[in-house]
Parts: C-alpha cells; sequence; structure tokens
C-alpha cells in the first residue's frame, strides 16, 4: 500500500486496513482499564492494600496518562506519527508486565503510573493519526468502529477481569499480563499497514518545561485531595502548603505555555470558543464518567455481595449504551455534519442517569441500577468522541495533534480529579460509618481496620454485614456529586454555536 500524497485522499480499503491496528492499540488501551475494575477489590485485598491505594491504582494511571497525553500531541505534529504510536505500546507493554510482577499495593501503584505513560501516548495517537487520514465530515463515520472498539473492551473488559480473577490457575497478575498479547500483535498490524504522511519542522524544541510544570502542579493538587480530611484537616498549614503550591505551579506552567516556541498545552487553540467549551464539556465528562465507572464495581462485589465474574456481567446495560449511542450517533453525524445535537442529548442523558445512581443503596433493585448505567452509557456515548471531534474540525491539520491531544489532556484530568475526589469522599464515609456502626453493634474499633482493608474473607460475618452496608450506602452519595458535575457539561454544550463539519481534510478557508 502506498502511501497517498496530501492531494489524494485514502480509499476506504486503506483506510479500513490503517484503522484495524489502530484500533487494536485503543482496545488494548481501554482493556488496562477495564479488565481491573471488577478485579480491583480482590488485587487489593490479596495485596493488603487500603481503599486510598485501591482509588491511587486508577489514578495513577490516569495522572501520568492526562500529564503525558499533550506532549505525545505535539510530538505527534513534529514527528512520525507510526514510530510515536509504536514506542507508546512499547512503554505500556513494559508498564503492563511490571504491573503483573508488583509484590505490594505500593510497587502496583508506581508500575500503572508507568504503565500511563504509554497509555497517554495511545489515547491521544489513534485519535491523532484518524484525523491526519479522514476528513471531519466522514470522521462520524468510523467513530462508530471506534465505538464498537470501546464498547469491546469495556463490556468484555470487566468480564475478562472477572473471570481471571475467580480462576485459581490464573490469578490476578493475569489482568495485567492478558494485554500483552494483544499489544505485540498490535504492533506488527501497525507496522504493516499504517503509513501516514509526516510534515518534518526544522530546529523544533518541545516544551518539557511546561509539561512538567502541568505534571507538578496537578500531581501536588491530588495528592491534597487524597490525604485531606484524613492525615490533616482542611484548614491546616499542609492544605495550604499544598493549594497554595499547586496554584503557584500551574500559575507558572501558564506563563511559560504563553511564551513557548511550541508549548504542550497552546493558548491560542485553547481561547477559541469551540475549544474552550469542549475543554469545560470534557471536563464534566471526564470527572462523571471516570469517577462513576471506577466504583460500580467495588459497589456489586463489596456493597452486593457478588463474584468479579457477576459485577462485570452487571455492568453490561453501561457498555451496551456506549455502543449504540456511540454508533449510532456516528452514522447520523456523517449523514447530517451536524455535532452539537449529539453533545446537547448525550450530556443531558448524563444528568438523570448519574442522579438515579445517587439513590441507590445496599438493597437498591438491580434493575433501577442498570437502566441508570444505561443512561450513563447513552451520555459517555453520544459525547466523548464527539468533543474530540468538534475541535479537531476548527484546527488546520498542522495543529491536529495539539487540539485532539489538549481535549484528551483535559478529559483525563477531569477524570483524574474525579476519582480522586470521589474516592477521597466514599472512603471517608466508609470509615465514618463502619466505625460508627462497629460501635454501635459492640465490637471494638480502634486502629480502624476493618474500614481500611478490602479482604472482607476473613471478617466476622457480622462485620462483614456492616462492612457491605456500608459500601453499599455511601457509593450513592459519589453518583449525586457525578450527576452535579454533569450538569455543567451540559451547560457548555448548549453554548456551543451550530458545528458543521468540513469535508476536506484541511481547512481550506477561514479558521473558526
Amino acid at each position: 500500500m502506498s502511501a497517498p500524497t496530501e492531494t489524494e485522499p485514502m480509499t476506504h480499503r486503506q483506510v479500513l486496513e490503517a484503522l484495524s491496528g489502530l484500533l487494536l492499540v485503543l482496545f488494548v488501551a481501554m482493556l488496562s482499564s477495564t479488565v481491573v475494575s471488577t478485579a480491583l477489590p480482590k488485587i487489593i485485598g490479596a495485596l493488603d492494600g487500603s481503599q486510598t491505594q485501591y482509588t491511587w491504582v486508577v489514578t495513577a494511571t490516569l495522572l501520568t496518562a492526562t500529564a503525558t497525553t499533550p506532549v505525545w500531541g505535539k510530538l505527534a505534529d513534529l514527528f512520525d506519527k507510526k514510530t510515536l504510536v509504536q514506542a507508546a505500546i512499547v512503554v505500556f507493554l513494559i508498564g503492563s508486565v511490571v504491573s503483573g510482577l508488583s509484590q505490594n499495593a505500593g510497587q502496583l501503584i508506581a508500575a500503572r503510573a508507568f504503565q500511563g505513560i504509554g497509555v497517554g501516548g495511545l489515547q491521544a495517537l489513534v485519535q491523532i493519526v484518524i484525523a491526519a487520514m479522514i476528513p471531519p465530515r466522514e470522521r462520524g463515520r468510523y467513530n462508530g468502529y471506534l465505538g464498537g472498539v470501546m464498547a469491546v473492551a469495556t463490556v468484555g473488559g470487566p468480564l475478562l477481569g472477572g473471570l481471571i480473577v475467580d480462576t485459581s490457575w490464573l490469578g490476578w497478575r493475569w489482568c495485567f499480563f492478558v494485554g500483552v498479547p494483544f499489544a505485540v500483535i498490535a504492533l506488527f498490524l501497525l507496522q504493516a499497514t499504517l503509513k501516514v504522511r509526516t510534515v518534518r519542522r526544522p530546529d523544533v524544541k518541545i516544551d518539557y518545561l511546561g509539561a512538567t510544570l502541568i505534571a507538578a502542579g496537578v500531581s501536588l493538587l491530588l495528592v491534597w485531595i487524597s490525604f485531606v480530611d484524613d492525615s490533616f484537616a482542611w484548614l491546616s498549614w499542609q492544605s495550604a502548603a499544598m493549594v497554595g503550591g499547586s496554584l503557584v505551579i500551574l500559575a507558572a506552567a501558564v506563563r511559560v505555555e504563553a511564551r513557548a516556541a511550541e508549548p504542550v498545552v497552546p493558548l491560542e487553540i485553547v481561547k477559541r470558543r469551540t475549544t474552550a467549551l469542549a475543554i469545560l464539556a470534557s471536563l464534566a465528562v471526564g470527572m462523571a464518567m471516570f469517577g462513576g465507572a471506577v466504583f460500580l464495581g467495588q459497589y456489586f462485589q463489596i456493597g452486593r455481595g457478588y463474584t468479579p465474574t457477576e459485577a462485570g456481567l452487571l455492568t453490561i446495560p453501561m457498555m451496551a449504551g456506549v455502543l449504540g449511542a456511540s454508533i449510532v450517533s456516528g452514522r447520523m453525524i456523517t449523514k447530517s455534519g451536524n455535532v452539537k445535537p449529539y453533545l446537547v442529548v448525550g450530556t443531558i442523558a448524563l444528568v438523570p442517569g448519574f442522579a438515579a445512581l445517587g439513590t441507590i443503596d445496599h438493597e437498591t433493585s438491580l434493575v433501577l441500577v442498570g437502566g441508570a448505567m444505561l443512561l450513563v452509557g447513552v451520555g459517555v456515548g453520544m459525547s466523548m468522541q464527539n468533543l474530540v471531534l468538534a475541535v479537531q474540525n476548527t484546527v488546520p491539520l498542522r495543529d491536529i495533534g495539539a487540539a485532539s491531544s489538549t481535549i484528551a489532556f483535559f478529559r483525563s484530568l477531569g477524570g483524574t480529579i474525579g476519582v480522586s475526589v470521589l474516592g477521597a469522599v466514599l472512603a471517608r464515609r466508609v470509615a465514618d460509618r463502619i466505625h460508627h456502626d462497629l460501635a454501635a453493634a459492640g465490637f471494638p474499633t480502634s486502629g480502624g481496620g476493618s474500614a481500611g482493608s478490602l479482604d472482607l474473607s476473613a471478617l466476622p460475618e457480622a462485620v462483614q454485614h456492616i462492612v457491605r452496608a456500608a459500601y453499599g450506602d455511601a457509593t450513592g452519595h459519589i453518583f449525586v456529586i457525578s450527576a452535579g458535575i454533569a450538569v455543567v457539561g451540559v451547560l457548555a454544550s448548549l453554548a456551543f454555536k451550530p458545528i458543521r463539519l468540513r469535508s476536506s481534510l484541511d481547512l481550506t478557508a477561514d479558521r473558526s
């Protein structure tokens, strides 16, 4: 297959050949998160970890993925996209293997952080390469394929993770090893099928200082969120130092980005109306989606007593919503060329979905829980990919990497903050509830061991019931927060001007 020239668009067959490797890459990246979602309670229990460490196993990957996404995106505007995708896969492979070999929760968190560097590259580069091959108007149709892969990974991941930890001769470590063969296959597929023209620019300088400041500022803020009201008070010198330090570092990052010749987050693009609104909506969608979904597996297992496999099956309604909504909306967008109506409907669907989940406790009907998850899935399927598409439509091809990775960055940032905030709220409410109920039942509460461990098997049956009720009842409160966050996404979507997708690969007239 010869590489198409700048004026010669790729044929449908060429696009599908290239997409085969890209979609497998996307599958691998998504599987790395979803395969552990139902397995994490058992993983953290086996490693004798705490609720805070449970949250950080997820947060660590999201944090490094968030911090490195804009760097990968900027590199994609400057260097060979194919080589970058393959490099991200290699980083992901190393992180997966080390995660599977971890001997304690701290090692697992560190390995997942390294794995997140590869995930950040994959989640940015797949969309960047697709944008470099396909005009925005036609991209809606191919977003349907993206939605299908997303649904397979999100539906199959929890089920696979549950089966792995429930199979004695495999064990939880295979939750991390299972993605390795897929990643290796993707490397070979991309080598054979992906041919993307790269425009090289001489004397390029990557803004590593800006990227470092962004990562440091966000990391410090997340560390504060995780430990405030537990290790120290809200009004304390530790809080002042962490929050103040984070704001100073982020302000310095903005100053550096404003002066950098090649900023990782270009302020010129960020300041445009469409991009700014897409960033706001992506923050809300990311916080609601990641923050809510991460704790569903824990709710079903610890709060309701289901096995990891059963917990995976119970999340199918959400994944069915993602699959159906992404495919249908993608095809309708290609047909009409309009994005805004689908963004509005999608973000609106998130609000009642999370509001309904906000009413759940440890005895709620599974029919209600399933219906609420379906609504959330529909909202995610209609909004997540289309927010990227809306921004890609407004920038020239030379800036597609920076624009795409900027949206991915803020979506991941929203997810990272969401998981951290909701995890901290959940941990505090669970600890308080368990302490209160144990004292009321006449059990000793010194040390908070029952609240700190996620391994229920060694606890007396009466204590297990108290812990399950605490988790089941506390989970509803974090979904109320998610519903409030989703409202921000609705307001941002309503503020969009009508978006008409262009049929050309690059901008030919204005840069609206």
